[in-house]
C-alpha cells in the first residue's frame, strides 16, 4: 500500500508503573487490563468514533478525525477508571496516562507516523496517573467545547523533538483539585490581605506586564507593614483572567480583606484605581484614583499602599512606612526591562537574562536587576541549559555579590544573592544568616521562606526546612507549588520518612511536569524503598524532560545526605539500564 497524508488527532496511552503491576501479579493484571479494554476502553473509543491503530503491551494508539472526540473519549475513560479504583489499594491500581497531540500524520498499511505521532507519545509521558496531557492546537480547538479546564503548563523540550511544545493539562471534575484549590487555610492572628491583579485598562496588550509589575510593586510595598499579613503574588496572581467572587477568594486565601482594580496608561500619564473590600461581608470598604505622570510612579504606587493600611488600621498608619525611601532604581527604562524579564519560565531564562544585563547597564546599582541576573545565571546551571557553565557561575557569584552591596536591606535581594551564593559554594551558615535577616525584614515574603528551607536542606538540617516550607505554602496557598513541594519531598527523603516524601514528589510532578529535580528525588527514593520497576519509570520519564539523570550533588554540605540521594539515583539508573 502507499503511504498517504492526513490531519488527525492522535491519542497515545499507558498504564502507569505497569512494570510494578505485572512483577507483582503478572496473570491477574493482564485479566484486569483486558476487562478493562472489552468493558470501557474499546467502547468509548468507538463511541467517539476513533480508530485503534495499535496496541504495544500496555499501550494504546488511536486516531480521531475530531480533537473533541479524542479530549471526549481520555476524559470519558478517566472519570469511569477514578470509579472503578475507587477502594483499590492505590499500588494496585490501573491508571492511564493519555496524550493527546493533532498533527499531519502518514499512513501506511494501516500504521501512522511522523511527528504528530512522536509528540503525542511524548506527551503522554509528562501526563501524570489518571491525567490528561495536551497540545496548545488541541486546547485551543477544544477550549468551551468540553467540560474541562485547562491548566498551562508551559513550553516543553521533548524528547527527538526539535522545537518546544506547549502543553497543557486538562482537568476534569473528577481529578483530585491539587492542594491549593482547597478550602483555605484559617484567618491569622492579624490583619490579613491579598492584591487581585488589576485590569489593564490602557487597551494595549503590550502593557500587561507594566500592569503587572505595578501590582508586584503594590504587594511588595504592604508587606513590608509587620503587622500586615500579605499573600504572595504567585497565589495572588492565579486569578488573573479570573472574575472571582471576593468571598471565594478571602476563603481559599484564608484572608480577610482584598484590594483590587485598574492601571490605564495613555503615553505619559498613569492613572490607578483601586477598591478594599471586605471578604467576610463583601462590603466595600475604600476607593479611590491616583493620577500622575510616568516619572512619577513610584510615588502612585506607594499611595495606594499607604491608603490601603491606613484604612485597614488607622492607628497603626504612621508607625510604619510602606516602602523604604531608598528607590531600587530611578531610571524608568531599566525598570521596564526589570518587568519584562521578571518571572521568566525556564526557557525563557537566557532571553530575561539578557535584559536584565541591559537593566544593569543602564542602572549598575539596580539590586534587584543584579540578584535575578545572578538567580537566572544558577537556573542556567542548575537545568543543565548553560553554554559556558564557568562563565555563568562566575558571573552569577559576580550579580550576587554587586546585589548585596547595593541593596543589603532589601529582603528579595538578600535572600535571591544568598540562594545563588550557597548553590555556587560560599559559607551555608552566613548564607543562611543573609536570608534569616531577609525574613527579619519581611516576615510576610513567601520566597524567603522558601529560600530559608531550601539553604537548610542543603545545609543538612531537613526538620527545620519543612517548617519554614509549611509558613511558604500558608502565605501563597495558590501558587504553583512544585518547587516548594519538590524540595519539601527532599527533605523528608533525606530523614528517610521515605512514605511522606513519596506523596509530595508526585504531587510536585504533578504540578510541573517539566521540572526534573522531583523526579530526581522521587527515583532515589524508590528506590531505597525498594520499589526499583518505579524507580525505573521515573528515570525514563526524566530522560524524556532532561539530558542529566544523576547531577552534580556538590551544594549538599552533608556527605551522609548526598551520599543516600546519589546512591538511590545510582540504584535507579543501574536498573534502568
Amino acid at each position: 500500500m502507499t503511504a498517504t497524508r492526513r490531519l488527525a488527532a492522535i491519542l497515545a496511552a499507558d498504564v502507569a508503573g505497569y512494570s510494578r503491576l505485572i512483577g507483582a501479579d503478572e496473570g491477574g493484571t493482564l485479566e484486569r487490563l483486558k476487562v478493562l479494554r472489552r468493558e470501557l476502553v474499546d467502547p468509548k473509543i468507538a463511541e467517539s468514533r476513533g480508530r485503534l491503530v495499535k496496541t504495544t503491551g500496555d499501550g494504546l494508539l488511536v486516531e480521531f478525525a475530531s480533537v473533541v472526540d479524542a479530549l471526549r473519549c481520555a476524559v470519558d475513560v478517566q472519570r469511569e477508571m477514578t470509579g472503578r479504583n475507587a477502594g483499590v489499594p492505590p499500588d494496585n491500581r490501573i491508571e492511564f496516562r493519555i496524550g493527546i497531540n493533532v498533527g499531519d500524520i502518514v499512513v501506511e498499511d494501516g500504521d501512522i507516523f511522523g511527528d504528530g505521532v512522536n509528540v503525542a507519545a511524548r506527551l503522554e509521558a509528562l501526563a501524570e496517573p489518571g491525567g490528561i496531557c495536551v497540545a496548545a492546537r488541541v486546547q485551543e480547538d477544544a477550549a468551551g467545547k468540553l467540560d474541562l479546564i485547562f491548566e498551562d503548563m508551559g513550553d516543553q523540550q521533548l524528547k527527538n523533538i526539535a522545537r518546544p511544545v506547549r502543553a497543557y493539562r486538562a482537568v476534569t471534575e473528577a481529578r483530585p483539585a491539587m492542594p491549593r484549590h482547597g478550602a483555605g487555610p484559617p484567618l491569622p492572628d492579624k490583619p490579613s490581605i491579598a492584591v487581585l491583579p488589576f485590569q489593564n485598562m490602557s487597551g494595549d496588550p503590550e502593557q500587561e506586564y507594566f500592569v503587572d509589575g505595578m501590582v508586584e510593586e503594590i504587594i511588595t510595598a504592604l508587606s513590608r507593614i509587620h503587622w500586615l499579613f500579605v499573600i504572595s503574588r504567585n497565589s495572588s496572581f492565579s486569578y488573573k483572567g479570573q472574575s472571582p467572587d471576593v468571598r471565594q477568594v478571602g476563603r481559599e486565601l484564608g484572608v480577610r480583606y482584598v484590594l483590587e482594580g485598574s492601571v490605564r496608561k495613555a503615553g505619559q500619564r498613569v492613572r490607578i484605581t483601586a477598591q478594599l473590600i471586605d471578604s467576610q461581608s463583601g462590603a466595600h470598604l475604600w476607593a479611590d484614583r491616583f493620577d500622575g505622570v510616568i516619572e512619577e510612579v513610584f510615588e502612585l504606587q506607594d499611595k495606594v499602599a499607604s491608603s490601603v493600611a491606613g484604612v485597614i488600621e488607622p492607628a497603626l498608619q504612621a508607625a510604619e512606612s510602606a516602602r523604604s525611601a531608598n528607590r531600587p532604581t530611578d531610571d524608568l527604562t531599566a525598570y521596564d526591562l526589570y518587568l519584562r524579564a521578571y518571572g521568566s519560565s525556564a526557557r525563557q531564562i537566557p532571553e530575561a537574562l539578557r535584559l536584565m544585563e541591559q537593566a544593569i547597564a543602564r542602572d549598575p546599582r539596580y539590586g534587584p536587576a543584579l540578584a535575578w541576573a545572578a538567580q537566572y545565571c544558577h537556573l542556567l546551571l542548575l537545568n543543565d541549559r548553560s553554554e559556558d557553565p564557568e562563565a555563568d557561575r562566575l558571573k552569577g557569584i559576580d550579580f550576587a555579590r554587586r546585589a548585596l552591596e547595593v541593596a543589603g536591606d532589601d529582603p528579595g535581594v538578600l535572600a535571591t544573592a544568598a540562594q545563588v551564593l550557597a548553590f555556587f559554594g560560599e559559607d551555608i551558615g552566613a548564607m543562611m544568616g543573609l536570608v534569616d535577616r531577609a525574613l527579619a525584614l519581611n516576615p510576610n515574603y513567601a520566597r524567603g521562606w522558601h529560600v530559608s528551607g531550601v539553604l537548610r536542606v542543603w545545609a543538612g538540617q531537613p526538620d527545620i526546612a519543612i517548617e519554614h516550607f509549611k509558613a511558604s505554602l500558608r502565605l501563597s496557598p495558590r501558587a504553583r507549588i512544585g518547587a516548594t513541594l519538590s524540595i519539601m519531598g527532599a527533605a523528608y527523603f533525606l530523614t528517610q520518612r521515605f512514605d511522606e516524601a513519596v506523596p509530595k514528589l508526585l504531587l510536585a510532578i504533578q504540578d510541573d511536569p517539566g521540572y526534573p529535580s522531583p523526579y530526581r528525588t522521587l527515583a532515589a527514593c524508590y528506590a531505597k524503598m525498594g520499589r526499583l520497576d518505579d524507580a525505573r519509570e521515573i528515570v525514563e520519564r526524566l530522560r524524556t524532560i532532561a539530558s542529566v539523570v544523576i547531577p552534580d550533588a556538590s551544594y549538599m554540605r552533608n556527605p551522609e545526605h548526598r551520599e543516600l540521594f546519589l546512591s538511590g539515583l545510582r540504584l535507579a539508573v543501574g536498573e534502568a539500564g
